[in-house]
Protein backbone atom coordinates (compact mmCIF):
# COMPACT_ATOMS: atom_id res chain seq x y z
CA UNK A 1 0.00 0.00 0.00
CA UNK A 2 1.76 2.85 -0.94
CA UNK A 3 0.95 6.42 0.90
CA UNK A 4 -0.50 9.70 -0.76
CA UNK A 5 -0.08 13.33 -0.04
CA UNK A 6 -3.62 13.64 -0.58
CA UNK A 7 -6.42 14.06 2.20
CA UNK A 8 -10.32 13.75 2.18
CA UNK A 9 -12.10 17.18 3.85
CA UNK A 10 -15.13 15.70 5.05
CA UNK A 11 -17.71 18.06 6.97
CA UNK A 12 -20.75 17.79 9.08
CA UNK A 13 -22.20 19.17 11.84
CA UNK A 14 -19.75 22.57 12.29
CA UNK A 15 -16.67 19.76 12.19
CA UNK A 16 -14.14 19.25 9.73
CA UNK A 17 -11.89 16.72 9.48
CA UNK A 18 -8.89 15.32 7.06
CA UNK A 19 -9.01 11.79 6.27
CA UNK A 20 -5.81 10.24 4.60
CA UNK A 21 -5.93 8.46 1.20
CA UNK A 22 -3.97 6.01 0.27
CA UNK A 23 -2.73 5.25 -3.55
CA UNK A 24 -2.91 1.14 -4.94
CA UNK A 25 -0.73 -0.10 -7.19
CA UNK A 26 -3.90 -0.39 -9.20
CA UNK A 27 -7.17 1.12 -8.60
CA UNK A 28 -8.99 3.75 -6.95
CA UNK A 29 -7.46 5.44 -4.56
CA UNK A 30 -8.38 4.67 -0.81
CA UNK A 31 -9.33 7.44 1.88
CA UNK A 32 -8.63 5.92 5.10
CA UNK A 33 -11.58 5.91 7.54
CA UNK A 34 -9.67 4.30 10.45
CA UNK A 35 -9.97 6.92 13.34
CA UNK A 36 -13.46 8.35 11.81
CA UNK A 37 -15.29 7.08 15.15
CA UNK A 38 -12.66 8.01 16.94
CA UNK A 39 -12.16 11.68 15.74
CA UNK A 40 -15.34 12.96 14.69
CA UNK A 41 -18.24 10.08 16.49
CA UNK A 42 -19.86 9.04 13.35
CA UNK A 43 -19.54 5.64 11.11
CA UNK A 44 -19.97 5.08 7.86
CA UNK A 45 -22.62 3.20 5.98
CA UNK A 46 -22.07 1.12 3.30
CA UNK A 47 -24.47 -2.21 3.04
CA UNK A 48 -22.28 -4.86 1.10
CA UNK A 49 -19.14 -2.97 1.73
CA UNK A 50 -19.25 -2.14 -2.15
CA UNK A 51 -17.12 1.15 -1.69
CA UNK A 52 -15.46 -0.25 1.11
CA UNK A 53 -11.58 -1.52 1.33
CA UNK A 54 -11.51 -4.19 3.71
CA UNK A 55 -7.77 -5.03 3.81
CA UNK A 56 -4.66 -4.43 1.49
CA UNK A 57 -3.69 -7.08 -0.35
CA UNK A 58 -1.12 -8.16 -3.29
CA UNK A 59 -2.63 -11.41 -4.32
CA UNK A 60 -5.68 -10.72 -6.95
CA UNK A 61 -6.69 -7.61 -8.90
CA UNK A 62 -9.89 -7.11 -10.61
CA UNK A 63 -10.92 -3.93 -13.66
CA UNK A 64 -14.58 -4.89 -14.05
CA UNK A 65 -14.95 -1.85 -16.30
CA UNK A 66 -11.87 -3.28 -17.77
CA UNK A 67 -12.40 -6.91 -17.86
CA UNK A 68 -9.47 -7.76 -15.97
CA UNK A 69 -8.60 -9.94 -13.41
CA UNK A 70 -4.64 -10.22 -12.34
CA UNK A 71 -3.42 -12.42 -10.24
CA UNK A 72 0.15 -11.41 -8.79
CA UNK A 73 -0.17 -9.65 -12.08
CA UNK A 74 -0.45 -12.21 -14.37
CA UNK A 75 -3.27 -11.80 -16.38
CA UNK A 76 -6.12 -15.09 -15.99
CA UNK A 77 -6.05 -16.06 -19.49
CA UNK A 78 -2.78 -16.36 -19.60
CA UNK A 79 -2.64 -18.28 -16.88
CA UNK A 80 -4.88 -20.64 -18.10
CA UNK A 81 -3.64 -20.69 -21.64
CA UNK A 82 0.24 -21.35 -20.17
CA UNK A 83 0.09 -22.90 -16.78
CA UNK A 84 -2.14 -25.52 -14.95
CA UNK A 85 -3.43 -25.28 -11.72
CA UNK A 86 -0.73 -26.04 -9.08
CA UNK A 87 1.30 -23.68 -10.86
CA UNK A 88 -1.48 -21.33 -10.49
CA UNK A 89 -1.53 -22.07 -6.69
CA UNK A 90 1.90 -21.32 -6.11
CA UNK A 91 1.99 -18.32 -7.86
CA UNK A 92 -1.07 -17.42 -5.27
CA UNK A 93 0.67 -18.32 -1.91
CA UNK A 94 4.12 -17.88 -2.50
CA UNK A 95 3.66 -14.53 -5.19
CA UNK A 96 5.65 -15.40 -8.09
CA UNK A 97 5.54 -18.36 -10.69
CA UNK A 98 7.62 -21.37 -9.63
CA UNK A 99 10.82 -22.47 -11.07
CA UNK A 100 10.94 -26.06 -12.71
CA UNK A 101 12.53 -27.41 -9.06
CA UNK A 102 10.05 -25.41 -7.08
CA UNK A 103 7.28 -26.77 -8.71
CA UNK A 104 8.65 -30.20 -9.04
CA UNK A 105 8.61 -29.92 -4.81
CA UNK A 106 5.60 -28.32 -4.63
CA UNK A 107 3.80 -31.10 -6.43
CA UNK A 108 5.51 -33.62 -4.51
CA UNK A 109 4.43 -32.22 -1.30
CA UNK A 110 1.20 -32.16 -2.39
CA UNK A 111 0.48 -35.26 -3.92
CA UNK A 112 1.76 -37.07 -0.98
CA UNK A 113 -0.93 -35.18 1.35
CA UNK A 114 -3.75 -36.21 -0.67
CA UNK A 115 -5.23 -39.19 1.56
CA UNK A 116 -7.49 -38.41 4.39
CA UNK A 117 -7.22 -40.05 7.85
CA UNK A 118 -8.88 -43.22 7.51
CA UNK A 119 -11.34 -42.45 10.68
CA UNK A 120 -12.92 -40.11 8.85
CA UNK A 121 -14.60 -42.09 6.42
CA UNK A 122 -16.54 -42.34 9.77
CA UNK A 123 -17.54 -39.07 9.03
CA UNK A 124 -19.49 -39.57 6.11
CA UNK A 125 -21.21 -42.01 7.15
CA UNK A 126 -22.99 -40.36 9.69
CA UNK A 127 -24.76 -38.21 6.92
CA UNK A 128 -27.90 -39.37 5.49
CA UNK A 129 -27.26 -40.83 1.78
CA UNK A 130 -29.54 -37.73 0.45
CA UNK A 131 -27.11 -34.79 2.34
CA UNK A 132 -26.07 -31.90 -0.01
CA UNK A 133 -22.43 -32.43 -1.05
CA UNK A 134 -21.77 -29.30 0.26
CA UNK A 135 -23.26 -30.05 3.98
CA UNK A 136 -20.78 -33.15 3.72
CA UNK A 137 -17.69 -30.48 3.28
CA UNK A 138 -18.41 -28.08 5.14
CA UNK A 139 -18.51 -31.00 8.53
CA UNK A 140 -15.54 -32.94 6.96
CA UNK A 141 -13.76 -30.04 6.24
CA UNK A 142 -14.45 -28.15 10.35
CA UNK A 143 -13.75 -31.50 11.58
CA UNK A 144 -9.76 -31.78 9.81
CA UNK A 145 -8.71 -29.69 12.91
CA UNK A 146 -9.82 -32.62 15.68
CA UNK A 147 -7.22 -34.88 13.21
CA UNK A 148 -4.39 -32.21 12.40
CA UNK A 149 -3.43 -30.87 15.70
CA UNK A 150 0.12 -30.47 14.46
CA UNK A 151 -1.43 -27.51 11.81
CA UNK A 152 -3.65 -25.55 13.81
CA UNK A 153 -1.40 -23.21 15.68
CA UNK A 154 -1.58 -20.15 13.59
CA UNK A 155 1.35 -18.28 14.92
CA UNK A 156 3.71 -20.64 13.76
CA UNK A 157 4.63 -20.57 10.62
CA UNK A 158 5.76 -23.93 9.57
CA UNK A 159 2.10 -25.15 11.02
CA UNK A 160 0.39 -22.70 8.44
CA UNK A 161 2.64 -23.77 5.50
CA UNK A 162 1.46 -27.60 6.43
CA UNK A 163 -2.06 -26.58 6.90
CA UNK A 164 -1.84 -24.78 3.81
CA UNK A 165 -0.83 -27.58 1.66
CA UNK A 166 -3.13 -30.33 3.32
CA UNK A 167 -5.96 -28.39 2.67
CA UNK A 168 -5.24 -28.00 -1.33
CA UNK A 169 -3.91 -31.34 -1.28
CA UNK A 170 -7.13 -33.00 0.35
CA UNK A 171 -9.66 -31.19 -0.66
CA UNK A 172 -10.31 -32.89 -3.98
CA UNK A 173 -10.79 -36.50 -1.95
CA UNK A 174 -12.72 -34.53 0.07
CA UNK A 175 -15.13 -33.67 -2.07
CA UNK A 176 -14.77 -36.88 -4.46
CA UNK A 177 -16.15 -38.67 -1.74
CA UNK A 178 -18.86 -36.49 -0.64
CA UNK A 179 -19.96 -37.39 -4.50
CA UNK A 180 -19.55 -41.11 -4.18
CA UNK A 181 -21.18 -41.14 -0.63
CA UNK A 182 -24.21 -39.14 -2.25
CA UNK A 183 -24.58 -41.46 -4.79
CA UNK A 184 -24.29 -44.63 -2.91
CA UNK A 185 -20.69 -45.82 -4.70
CA UNK A 186 -17.69 -47.13 -2.86
CA UNK A 187 -15.23 -44.17 -1.78
CA UNK A 188 -12.28 -44.48 -4.44
CA UNK A 189 -8.24 -43.68 -2.49
CA UNK A 190 -6.57 -41.25 -4.62
CA UNK A 191 -3.30 -42.44 -6.61
CA UNK A 192 0.23 -40.40 -7.00
CA UNK A 193 0.85 -40.95 -10.20
CA UNK A 194 -2.06 -38.78 -11.66
CA UNK A 195 -2.25 -34.91 -11.65
CA UNK A 196 -4.69 -33.00 -9.80
CA UNK A 197 -7.06 -32.76 -12.20
CA UNK A 198 -7.01 -36.34 -13.73
CA UNK A 199 -6.77 -37.30 -9.74
CA UNK A 200 -10.10 -35.96 -8.78
CA UNK A 201 -11.71 -37.08 -12.15
CA UNK A 202 -10.49 -40.74 -11.18
CA UNK A 203 -12.05 -40.50 -7.62
CA UNK A 204 -15.16 -39.15 -8.94
CA UNK A 205 -15.98 -41.54 -11.81
CA UNK A 206 -14.24 -44.61 -11.43
CA UNK A 207 -15.51 -48.21 -9.42
CA UNK A 208 -13.80 -50.70 -8.45
CA UNK A 209 -15.20 -53.41 -10.85
CA UNK A 210 -13.79 -51.88 -13.78
CA UNK A 211 -10.63 -49.72 -15.41
CA UNK A 212 -11.26 -45.85 -15.53
CA UNK A 213 -8.53 -44.22 -18.13
CA UNK A 214 -9.17 -40.31 -17.83
CA UNK A 215 -9.33 -38.56 -20.83
CA UNK A 216 -7.02 -35.90 -21.34
CA UNK A 217 -9.68 -33.36 -22.89
CA UNK A 218 -11.54 -33.81 -20.23
CA UNK A 219 -8.68 -33.45 -17.23
CA UNK A 220 -7.67 -30.22 -19.23
CA UNK A 221 -10.82 -28.38 -19.16
CA UNK A 222 -11.35 -29.52 -15.14
CA UNK A 223 -7.97 -28.24 -14.58
CA UNK A 224 -8.63 -25.15 -16.30
CA UNK A 225 -11.84 -24.73 -14.08
CA UNK A 226 -10.25 -25.28 -10.91
CA UNK A 227 -7.53 -22.56 -12.47
CA UNK A 228 -10.33 -19.69 -13.40
CA UNK A 229 -12.33 -20.39 -9.62
CA UNK A 230 -9.12 -20.06 -8.02
CA UNK A 231 -9.41 -16.68 -6.36
CA UNK A 232 -11.42 -13.91 -6.84
CA UNK A 233 -10.33 -10.33 -4.45
CA UNK A 234 -12.44 -9.57 -1.64
CA UNK A 235 -15.81 -11.43 -2.31
CA UNK A 236 -18.28 -13.14 0.19
CA UNK A 237 -16.90 -16.09 0.72
CA UNK A 238 -13.05 -15.04 0.93
CA UNK A 239 -14.39 -11.91 3.10
CA UNK A 240 -15.59 -14.61 5.29
CA UNK A 241 -12.68 -16.60 5.67
CA UNK A 242 -11.05 -13.44 6.68
CA UNK A 243 -13.34 -12.38 9.42
CA UNK A 244 -13.78 -15.86 10.97
CA UNK A 245 -9.81 -15.73 10.85
CA UNK A 246 -9.12 -12.22 12.44
CA UNK A 247 -10.61 -14.26 15.51
CA UNK A 248 -7.62 -16.33 15.43
CA UNK A 249 -9.72 -19.40 14.47
CA UNK A 250 -8.09 -22.28 13.01
CA UNK A 251 -7.51 -22.32 9.14
CA UNK A 252 -9.80 -25.78 8.97
CA UNK A 253 -12.17 -23.90 11.06
CA UNK A 254 -12.04 -20.47 8.48
CA UNK A 255 -12.11 -23.02 5.13
CA UNK A 256 -14.83 -24.79 6.76
CA UNK A 257 -16.93 -21.14 6.95
CA UNK A 258 -15.53 -19.93 3.22
CA UNK A 259 -17.62 -23.17 2.24
CA UNK A 260 -20.37 -22.39 3.94
CA UNK A 261 -20.67 -18.75 2.53
CA UNK A 262 -19.83 -20.30 -0.73
CA UNK A 263 -23.40 -22.71 -0.80
CA UNK A 264 -25.59 -19.59 -0.91
CA UNK A 265 -26.67 -19.26 -4.70
CA UNK A 266 -26.31 -15.64 -4.80
CA UNK A 267 -22.61 -16.89 -4.79
CA UNK A 268 -21.23 -19.99 -5.75
CA UNK A 269 -24.48 -21.70 -7.00
CA UNK A 270 -24.32 -19.37 -10.15
CA UNK A 271 -23.49 -22.25 -12.40
CA UNK A 272 -25.98 -24.69 -11.06
CA UNK A 273 -28.53 -22.00 -11.80
CA UNK A 274 -27.42 -21.19 -15.33
CA UNK A 275 -28.19 -25.05 -15.94
CA UNK A 276 -31.47 -25.06 -14.06
CA UNK A 277 -32.43 -22.09 -16.53
CA UNK A 278 -31.33 -24.39 -19.46
CA UNK A 279 -33.19 -27.16 -18.01
CA UNK A 280 -36.53 -24.66 -17.89
CA UNK A 281 -36.09 -24.23 -21.36
CA UNK A 282 -35.71 -27.32 -21.98
CA UNK A 283 -35.02 -27.39 -25.92
CA UNK A 284 -33.68 -25.22 -28.25
CA UNK A 285 -36.95 -23.79 -30.57
CA UNK A 286 -38.45 -22.31 -26.89
CA UNK A 287 -35.17 -19.69 -27.07
CA UNK A 288 -36.84 -17.18 -28.67
CA UNK A 289 -39.68 -17.40 -26.41
CA UNK A 290 -37.14 -16.70 -23.44
CA UNK A 291 -34.99 -14.30 -24.76
CA UNK A 292 -38.38 -12.27 -25.25
CA UNK A 293 -38.98 -12.68 -21.26
CA UNK A 294 -35.68 -11.92 -20.13
CA UNK A 295 -35.92 -8.58 -22.30
CA UNK A 296 -39.28 -7.62 -20.42
CA UNK A 297 -38.48 -5.91 -17.56
CA UNK A 298 -41.99 -7.36 -15.92
CA UNK A 299 -40.89 -10.85 -16.03
CA UNK A 300 -39.64 -12.47 -12.97
CA UNK A 301 -37.49 -14.38 -15.67
CA UNK A 302 -33.99 -14.29 -15.98
CA UNK A 303 -31.11 -14.84 -18.08
CA UNK A 304 -28.62 -16.57 -16.41
CA UNK A 305 -25.10 -17.40 -16.91
CA UNK A 306 -25.28 -13.74 -18.91
CA UNK A 307 -22.86 -10.51 -17.66
CA UNK A 308 -21.52 -9.98 -14.29
CA UNK A 309 -21.57 -8.19 -10.92
CA UNK A 310 -18.50 -7.42 -11.03
CA UNK A 311 -17.25 -7.16 -14.94
CA UNK A 312 -19.23 -4.53 -16.54
CA UNK A 313 -17.58 -5.33 -20.05
CA UNK A 314 -16.96 -9.07 -20.44
CA UNK A 315 -15.63 -11.87 -18.17
CA UNK A 316 -11.93 -12.69 -18.79
CA UNK A 317 -12.41 -16.34 -17.81
CA UNK A 318 -15.00 -16.78 -19.85
CA UNK A 319 -13.20 -16.96 -23.72
CA UNK A 320 -10.63 -20.00 -21.96
CA UNK A 321 -14.12 -21.42 -20.44
CA UNK A 322 -15.24 -21.25 -23.93
CA UNK A 323 -12.64 -23.29 -25.73
CA UNK A 324 -12.40 -25.87 -23.22
CA UNK A 325 -16.59 -26.18 -23.32
CA UNK A 326 -16.27 -26.46 -26.80
CA UNK A 327 -13.58 -28.87 -26.75
CA UNK A 328 -15.62 -31.43 -24.35
CA UNK A 329 -18.66 -31.08 -26.65
CA UNK A 330 -17.39 -31.88 -29.43
CA UNK A 331 -15.43 -35.08 -27.82
CA UNK A 332 -18.86 -35.95 -26.01
CA UNK A 333 -21.07 -34.78 -28.20
CA UNK A 334 -24.61 -32.61 -27.87
CA UNK A 335 -26.85 -34.83 -30.17
CA UNK A 336 -28.77 -36.76 -27.52
CA UNK A 337 -28.57 -33.48 -24.25
CA UNK A 338 -31.23 -31.35 -25.66
CA UNK A 339 -29.96 -29.13 -22.02
CA UNK A 340 -26.22 -28.91 -23.85
CA UNK A 341 -28.19 -28.29 -27.42
CA UNK A 342 -30.19 -25.25 -25.77
CA UNK A 343 -26.43 -24.05 -24.17
CA UNK A 344 -24.94 -23.83 -27.45
CA UNK A 345 -28.01 -22.08 -29.47
CA UNK A 346 -28.59 -19.82 -26.12
CA UNK A 347 -24.78 -18.81 -26.77
CA UNK A 348 -24.97 -18.41 -30.60
CA UNK A 349 -28.13 -16.11 -30.34
CA UNK A 350 -27.36 -13.65 -27.66
CA UNK A 351 -23.84 -12.89 -28.99
CA UNK A 352 -26.25 -11.55 -31.75
CA UNK A 353 -28.82 -10.24 -30.00
CA UNK A 354 -28.83 -6.24 -30.25
CA UNK A 355 -29.85 -6.16 -27.28
CA UNK A 356 -27.57 -8.21 -25.36
CA UNK A 357 -24.74 -6.56 -26.84
CA UNK A 358 -26.00 -3.28 -25.99
CA UNK A 359 -26.20 -4.09 -22.41
CA UNK A 360 -23.02 -6.07 -22.48
CA UNK A 361 -25.05 -8.95 -21.27
CA UNK A 362 -22.27 -11.50 -22.50
CA UNK A 363 -21.92 -15.43 -21.34
CA UNK A 364 -19.51 -15.40 -18.43
CA UNK A 365 -17.43 -18.06 -16.54
CA UNK A 366 -20.70 -19.53 -15.02
CA UNK A 367 -22.25 -19.89 -18.45
CA UNK A 368 -19.48 -21.95 -19.38
CA UNK A 369 -18.40 -24.39 -16.51
CA UNK A 370 -21.65 -25.26 -16.36
CA UNK A 371 -22.17 -26.71 -19.42
CA UNK A 372 -18.76 -28.34 -18.77
CA UNK A 373 -20.01 -30.37 -15.47
CA UNK A 374 -22.83 -31.48 -16.58
CA UNK A 375 -21.79 -33.21 -19.92
CA UNK A 376 -18.58 -34.46 -17.69
CA UNK A 377 -21.71 -36.24 -16.00
CA UNK A 378 -21.82 -34.06 -12.84
CA UNK A 379 -25.05 -33.54 -10.82
CA UNK A 380 -25.74 -29.89 -10.54
CA UNK A 381 -25.60 -30.61 -6.41
CA UNK A 382 -21.80 -30.91 -6.98
CA UNK A 383 -21.00 -27.85 -9.06
CA UNK A 384 -20.71 -25.58 -6.01
CA UNK A 385 -18.33 -28.45 -4.23
CA UNK A 386 -16.26 -28.11 -6.90
CA UNK A 387 -16.00 -24.49 -7.06
CA UNK A 388 -15.32 -24.87 -3.23
CA UNK A 389 -12.37 -26.79 -4.46
CA UNK A 390 -10.82 -24.68 -6.18
CA UNK A 391 -11.24 -21.74 -4.68
CA UNK A 392 -9.68 -23.52 -1.17
CA UNK A 393 -6.12 -22.16 -2.82
CA UNK A 394 -7.65 -18.57 -3.02
CA UNK A 395 -8.92 -18.93 0.63
CA UNK A 396 -6.01 -20.14 2.27
CA UNK A 397 -3.31 -17.14 0.28
CA UNK A 398 -5.76 -14.35 1.62
CA UNK A 399 -5.22 -15.92 5.27
CA UNK A 400 -1.60 -16.25 5.38
CA UNK A 401 -1.18 -12.80 3.96
CA UNK A 402 -3.83 -11.69 6.35
CA UNK A 403 -1.93 -13.80 9.24
CA UNK A 404 1.49 -11.63 8.25
CA UNK A 405 -0.31 -8.06 7.91
CA UNK A 406 0.67 -6.26 10.75
CA UNK A 407 -2.36 -3.88 10.36
CA UNK A 408 -4.50 -7.25 11.39
CA UNK A 409 -7.09 -6.76 14.05
CA UNK A 410 -10.11 -8.41 14.65
CA UNK A 411 -13.26 -8.04 12.53
CA UNK A 412 -16.17 -5.49 13.90
CA UNK A 413 -18.17 -4.40 11.89
CA UNK A 414 -20.41 -1.25 13.02
CA UNK A 415 -24.09 -0.69 12.47
CA UNK A 416 -26.74 1.70 11.82
CA UNK A 417 -29.24 0.91 14.78
CA UNK A 418 -33.19 1.45 13.72
CA UNK A 419 -34.70 -0.92 16.62
CA UNK A 420 -36.64 0.86 19.64
CA UNK A 421 -34.69 2.87 22.28
CA UNK A 422 -34.85 2.62 26.17
CA UNK A 423 -37.40 1.06 27.17
CA UNK A 424 -38.99 0.01 30.57
CA UNK A 425 -39.38 -3.48 31.44
CA UNK A 426 -43.12 -5.20 31.63
CA UNK A 427 -43.59 -7.83 34.16
CA UNK A 428 -45.74 -11.03 32.72
CA UNK A 429 -48.47 -10.47 34.67
CA UNK A 430 -48.82 -6.98 32.89
CA UNK A 431 -48.21 -6.95 29.64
Amino acid sequence: MADSNKTATLKFDGKELELPMHSPTAGPDVIDIGKLYAQGDVFTFDPGFTSTASCASTITFIDGEKGELLHRGYPIDQLAEKSHFLEVCYLLLYGELPTAEQLEDFESRVTNHTMLHEQMTYFYRGFRRDAHPMAIMVGVVGAMSAFYHDSTDISDPWQREVASIRLIAKMPTIAAWAYKYHIGQPFVYPRNDLDYASNFLRMCFSVPAEEYEVNPILSRAMDRIFTLHADHEQNASTSTVRLASSSGANPFACIAAGIACLWGPAHGGANQACLEMLREIGTPDRIPEYIEKAKDKNDPFRLMGFGHRVYKNFDPRAKVMKQSADEVLDLLGVENNPTLQTAKELERVALEDPYFKDKKLYPNVDFYSGIILDAMGFPTSMFTPIFALARTVGWISQWKEQLSDPAHKIGRPRQLYTGATFRDYVDVENR
